[in-house]
């Protein structure tokens, strides 16, 4: 039985990189999607994240009867629980791309944003695609270093989303209300991607060294 139950735990989280390499595809998608008006690359994503979040439901149900059956304790029952909750983060970041996406299909054929902030908006979506990959690769090998990467690409995003802020509400900016609001809510999807990659890092470490309050450095 216990055989089974590891391979059940091994089944777990090989679906949790099956769902990270799909929200991987996809912010990769919108991004180019959003950043050059490719409307094509937008209906993928639009398309694609209801495969995220059939996966998602799938694994949710198999985590809960393991829980039912197996009655796991100690680390064995907080992979599980942590598993119910990094899955809901991955649907989540499936729909922040998703999000994106939908702004570049809505704007087609012109770009979401201005001319000035198009090169933040690249450094955006170029920091969510490295975070997703590294995300990708912690889920499958539990290297904290990499959880730390994570959090220090996210900084990054969060200097970039308040600068967004910044561009929009100075006095120089020329955009009419569509555009502000376009920029503010790509800026805010783009930033709460990278915030959902930073909560399910922050658990990955803790499950990988026991250190809760490091994952927080």
């Amino acid at each position: 039985m216990r055989a089974v139950f590891q391979q059940e735990l091994q089944e777990v989280q090989e679906r949790l990189v099956e769902i990270a390499e799909l929200v991987e595809q996809s912010i990769d998608k919108a991004t180019r999607a959003f950043n050059e008006s490719n409307v094509a690359l937008a209906e993928e994503v639009i398309e694609d994240d209801s495969k995220i979040d059939a996966l998602t439901v799938s694994l949710d149900e198999l985590a809960i009867d393991i829980l039912a059956r197996q009655q796991p304790v100690a680390r064995d029952l907080r992979i599980v629980v942590s598993a119910l909750r990094v899955s809901s983060s991955l649907e989540r970041m499936g729909d922040m791309s998703e999000h994106i996406a939908q702004l570049a299909r809505y704007r087609f054929p012109e770009k979401v944003v201005p001319k000035s902030l198009r090169g933040t908006f690249l450094d955006m979506g170029a920091l969510d695609v490295a975070i997703a990959k590294k995300l990708t690769e912690l889920l499958r090998t539990q290297d904290p270093n990499l959880a730390q990467e994570i959090r220090n690409d996210d900084d990054k995003v969060d200097e970039l989303h308040l600068s967004v802020f910044d561009k929009v509400l100075g006095e120089r900016w020329k955009g009419d209300t569509e555009e502000t609001v376009d920029a503010t809510l790509a800026s805010r999807y783009h930033e709460r991607f990278a915030d959902h990659a930073v909560s399910i890092a922050k658990k990955v470490f803790y499950l990988a060294t026991g250190d809760w309050a490091g994952s927080d450095d």
